[in-house]
């Protein structure tokens, strides 16, 4: 029995009744955080390219992306951009139509060397609601980062991934990362990510013209391998499409055409203060934002200065790590998570 009678004659629910809906909450957060897909079929997949002609830094880093299920609009990599609605409010979408690849280049010394940062930014329609699977972060306007570190000799010694809510954060070390950088405790064997499995090592050693590829789950968008490929083995229309996307630097998502002006991709006012406009997370906000004392935990955010931005890109759900896990000081989110460069 659920309920009970008080001393009054009124019905209760026993404590028996309420822990097993704590226990049915936690399992549905588990199971949206990692849960097994089954993949789709090759012919739906489609590679997404950057190449503007100009061989700069950026374009020469610039990741591949394998996208699953490319026939789901919601799986197409997009650009944002700005319209309004009949009443002339502002709305802001990833338009699928005009892919875009976002970058930004950045420089951070540490006590050993100097290192650049060659990030990167993709951003999709939407992770579509669904209850079977469930998908915990559905919203709109969702994204990826990339952040490829570079030494002082232009060679990868770490790839870093996440959510552009500071989510599913992961560093993978390269060939070229020397030993003593590594961090004091590393297990061998595959990293894994809330469900997902990244390879412990991506060798660059082999080839002077590898890609790194970065392989994206369908619906959810997450990452779900990283491997490196010769440009030469990637020829369009081989074995699956390729799709040409623009290289663009990462202001100009502050400078979104809209009537004839322009307009921020992310909210400038408290209290969505350096959030992706119009990515709340709904399911996130329910059932995580108590244990991350954040009710909009889970939506996209501006990759910047929290000082600027008024919101720290902090990839640790524990509020006491809010300012050490933001991935912005990139020294410090590197020390954060053991790593010694």
């Amino acid at each position: 029995m659920n309920q009970l009678q008080d001393s009054n004659g009124k019905r209760r629910f026993s404590r028996g009744f309420y822990s097993r809906i704590w226990i049915v909450l936690i399992l549905t957060l588990l199971l949206g955080c990692s849960y097994p897909l089954k993949p789709t079929r090759e012919m739906e997949h489609a590679v997404y390219s950057v190449q503007s002609g100009r061989n700069e830094l950026p374009e020469r880093f610039s990741p591949l992306f394998l996208v699953e299920n490319f026939g789901e609009i919601y799986n197409r990599i997009g650009q944002p951009a700005g319209r309004l609605d009949e009443e002339g409010n502002e709305q802001i979408y990833v338009d699928p139509r005009r892919p875009a690849v976002y970058y930004m280049v950045r420089h951070f010394s540490t006590e050993k060397a100097h290192f650049t940062n060659v990030i990167y930014r993709i951003h999709f329609p939407e992770v579509p609601f669904s209850i079977y699977p469930f998908h915990l972060t559905a919203g709109r306007n969702v994204g990826i980062l990339v952040i490829i570190t570079l030494d002082n000799k232009e060679r990868p010694v770490l790839v870093t991934t996440s959510g552009t809510c500071g989510c599913y954060a992961a560093i993978v070390p390269t060939s070229w990362l020397p030993a003593d950088a590594y961090p004091p405790v590393w297990e061998e064997g595959p990293l894994e990510v809330y469900g997902e499995s990244l390879p412990p090592l991506l060798d660059y050693r082999d080839s002077s013209d590898l890609r790194l590829l970065v392989r994206l789950r369908s619906g959810v968008h997450r990452i779900m391998d990283l491997t490196l490929v010769s440009e030469q083995d990637m020829l369009p229309g081989i074995s699956m499409p390729f799709v040409k996307a623009s290289l663009i630097h990462m202001d100009s998502l502050e400078k979104i055409p809209i009537n004839g002006k322009t307009t921020s991709f992310y909210y400038k006012e408290w209290p969505h203060k350096g959030h992706v406009k119009n990515s709340f997370k709904p399911w996130e906000s329910l059932l995580m934002s108590l244990i991350s004392l954040d009710f909009f935990v889970g939506a996209d955010k501006n990759y910047g200065d929290s000082q600027i931005t008024g919101n720290p890109f902090y990839t640790s759900l524990k509020p006491w790590n809010r300012s050490t896990s933001d991935m912005w000081d990139f020294p410090g989110f590197l020390k954060f998570n053991g790593w010694r460069l």
